[in-house]
């Protein structure tokens, strides 16, 4: 049987695909990664199953630095319609969620740094992904901007205490979430480094090599089950979601 090929989407070279992309590859997939603007992006997703849009320090509408950034919208939109499975993370999640309709800003309640939990919400019970996930799972923020605004019919899949839109469906197969899973203990600490004010809102001892490997052991276990399950339904071994049911408006 063939590998499902995935296109990694790489916005940043400070946010590289990490232990994520060895569990996809683990579980059968085979990943043809984009670090922009260095590698452009396909013009479209002939020969592609899956798609994955990582995070970066740039903002989802910063068209004028990055002018590339409209191409990522563009072919988020293309295979979000043509329910081609996707997963944004971060950064990759506020770019579908705009190139879909919805909106990002900065946040509101300031940056969210560190290790932190999210929270399944009812929709979540019944997603093919997030179904057998915790009610909390792991996960590692680090963002100013968030999602203020998701797109119209999304399903919120999880929240938390401060930004509720920590991760959404749209469709049938296309997910974005706020947070990360795919970093390590050491892209952590480059990020703390880069951004000394945004390490300084978290306690001395969250963001030291120790507690990150406590952290991202748990994260490896929630998520690297996630990772395989997103394999199978790029590979249509598992069903995505089904349809909506949309009632009409009494005559």
């Amino acid at each position: 049987m063939t590998a499902p090929k995935m296109l990694v989407i790489q916005p940043d070279e400070s946010d590289p695909i990490g232990p994520l992309g060895d569990w996809l590859t683990e579980a059968g997939a085979e990943l043809d990664i984009r670090l922009l603007p260095d590698r452009t992006l396909p013009a479209d997703l002939d020969g592609y199953t899956g798609v994955v849009c990582l995070g970066g320090g740039m903002s989802a509408n910063d068209d004028d630095a990055h002018p590339w950034l409209a191409d990522v919208r563009k072919l988020l939109s293309k295979a979000a319609g043509a329910r081609i499975p996707t997963l944004a993370i971060c950064l990759g999640g506020q770019l579908l969620a705009v190139a879909l309709g919805g909106s990002v800003g900065t946040g509101d309640q300031g940056p969210e740094v560190g290790p932190g939990l999210v929270s399944k919400k009812d929709a979540a019970w019944t997603d093919p992904l997030f179904a057998d996930l915790p009610l909390m799972q792991d996960v590692l923020q680090f963002h100013n901007d968030a999602i203020t605004r998701l797109p119209a019919g999304a399903e919120l899949l999880a929240s938390s205490p401060r930004y509720a839109y920590q991760a959404f469906r749209f469709d049938r197969c296309a997910y974005g979430v706020q947070f990360h899973i795919e970093t390590t203990p050491d892209v952590v600490l480059d990020w703390a480094r880069q951004s000394p004010e945004m390490a300084e809102l978290t306690r001395p001892d969250v963001l030291t090599p120790e507690n990150l490997a406590r952290v991202h052991a748990d994260i490896t276990e929630t998520w690297r089950p996630f990772a395989h399950r997103f394999v199978r339904l790029v590979s249509g071994d598992l069903a995505p979601a089904a349809d909506r049911q949309r009632t009409l408006p009494m005559a």
